[in-house]
């Protein structure tokens, strides 16, 4: 249940070994577990952003003896401290994690912010936003990660990207190509798609983007009027009849190239029609181009 965590989740959520987390309450009291009638271990929302902040100290070289020491607002600052001067990827994950915890806004744009203008936004998002997606889809499986924080921070990293989007200028040259980008039906996680549509843009391409859950009906009225050289599309929830409708999109751009991402294509195996390829980075899709 979220928001009533076992040890064993704070093990998975804060990399610290449940082992270690009982001599820190014992030694030095930083956490006050609630227990079962069966004298279970259990730690509500604040129990959990405690350890998180404590561990993102401790990560960072502080005694876990001096953090016992401080106040818990103490503990917030010395976190921000390391968050506004901290470029390296793992510690700025932490620091995610505990914003969408917390859901913080301010410290998710203090990271993100620093982040863009220390190593760019395709670094950003490659090193940083993607595996800390990565790390949320983990807290999904074992249902550690309430629905509103996960769109708390999903809406947050849309805007980021959506502001990027917006800032390109396309420029159309001889080696200008035209994409329509969309998600099949039933398909909502938009965020990959987005930063390709980024990506292809600051390259010099045409996008035409047509997002979440679009009909294959008329995806084709789209394809009659744009008449694209590529079609993008990411899949990860499942999909009925899966290769029926990868054959169905192949049919649709038959001089064109279809080309597929997402965790149902990389893990299905199907006989893939010749003009359909597949891809799983954003490094993988400028080399297919």
């Amino acid at each position: 249940m979220v928001g009533k965590f076992s040890i064993k989740d704070l093990e998975k959520l804060s990399g610290i070994k449940a082992h270690t987390v009982r001599i820190w309450e014992q030694r030095y009291g930083i956490l006050k577990p609630e227990r079962t009638d069966t004298n279970i271990r259990w730690y509500n929302n604040d129990e959990l952003k405690h350890l998180l902040n404590i561990t993102f100290l401790y990560n960072n070289g502080y005694k876990i003896s001096k953090i016992a020491a401080y106040k818990s607002d103490e503990i917030t600052d010395e976190v921000n401290k390391i968050i506004n001067t901290q470029i390296n990827p793992c510690e700025q994950i932490d620091g995610l994690i505990i914003s969408m915890v917390e859901m913080d806004e301010q410290r998710f744009e203090k990271i993100i912010s620093t982040n863009i203008l220390k190593n760019g936004f395709t670094n950003t998002i490659e090193n940083v936003i993607y595996p800390f997606l990565h790390k949320i889809g983990i807290m999904w499986q074992t249902n550690c990660v309430n629905p509103a924080q996960e769109h708390f921070i999903s809406n947050l990293i849309r805007q980021k990207l959506i502001v990027a989007i917006d800032g390109q200028i396309v420029k159309e040259n001889t080696n200008s190509k035209k994409f329509v980008l969309f998600l099949p039906e039933m398909e909502l996680h938009e965020l990959s798609l987005l930063y390709f549509s980024y990506l292809l843009k600051s390259k010099g391409h045409i996008v035409t983007y047509l997002g979440q859950a679009v009909p294959i009906v008329d995806l084709q009225k789209v394809i009659e009027i744009k008449k694209p050289d590529y079609l993008i599309s990411v899949f990860t929830q499942p999909l009925h009849s899966f290769e029926d409708y990868i054959k169905s999109l192949s049919k649709l751009l038959p001089k064109g190239s279809i080309l597929l991402s997402g965790y149902q294509v990389i893990e299905n195996t199907f006989k893939s029609p010749k003009n359909v390829k597949t891809f799983k980075t954003p490094t993988d899709l400028i080399l297919l181009l």
